[in-house]
């Protein structure tokens, strides 16, 4: 997400407010999105999730406090960050403000370089966090593939094609193989050889005719 192409849901009842914070924002190359009542906002934000939501909290009918709180829960919306911006300057507004959601708090009448700022920082903030998510998704997947892969690989190692008539092993390029050689290859045994007694007798009868 490119900061200055985020969408930011600007929420006043104040239309001079709102005008200062539209065109501020908007000369920015912000898309804005103007709402003048905690219902109009709520219903804009549950059409299109913003990227950012700006919050006034003197508000008639339902104030900016319980506008956060229905957001934050909401699943498609909880991790949009709330920045209040609010008349409001005690330091009870500004901790109930962060209780019910919000990441930050702007006092007015405010300065320009500051919303700008806070602005700037919040949306960089967020876009590092989706970003550290979506990596951490993908590295899941990774994992999830490599662990199959390792289950295929020990399933083979644990099935040999072996001929049933020269004994001859298929490795895993198609090719068959002595045993001895397949093993040396692939474990590092060195086999010394000798002779069973079976064996001997067939090969030698000579040497073990009954007397």
């Amino acid at each position: 997400m490119d900061n200055h192409k985020a969408n930011i849901l600007i929420v006043d009842d104040t239309i001079a407010n709102m005008r200062l914070l539209v065109d501020l924002l908007g000369n920015q190359g912000y898309l804005v999105r103007p709402a003048l009542s905690g219902n109009m906002a709520l219903k804009a934000a549950e059409k299109e999730a913003p990227d950012l939501v700006l919050l006034d909290i003197l508000m008639p009918e339902m104030d900016g406090y319980e506008v956060c709180r229905i957001l934050k829960a909401d699943d498609k919306l909880k991790d949009v960050p709330v920045i209040f911006i609010s008349a409001l300057d005690d330091v009870s507004d500004k901790v109930k403000g962060f209780s019910v959601g919000g990441v930050d708090y702007i006092s007015k009448p405010f300065q320009i370089e500051e919303v700008l700022a806070r602005v700037e920082t919040h949306l960089t903030l967020r876009r590092l966090r989706q970003e550290l998510e979506e990596k951490n998704i993908h590295l899941k997947r990774m994992n999830s593939e490599l662990s199959k892969s390792l289950d295929e690989i020990e399933t083979l190692r644990e099935i040999l094609p072996i001929c049933c008539n020269c004994k001859k092993i298929r490795d895993d390029e198609g090719y068959w193989q002595q045993l001895e050689a397949y093993f040396k290859e692939n474990s590092g045994i060195e086999f010394s050889h000798g002779i069973c007694p079976k064996c001997a007798k067939e090969l030698y009868p000579d040497l073990y005719e009954d007397k």
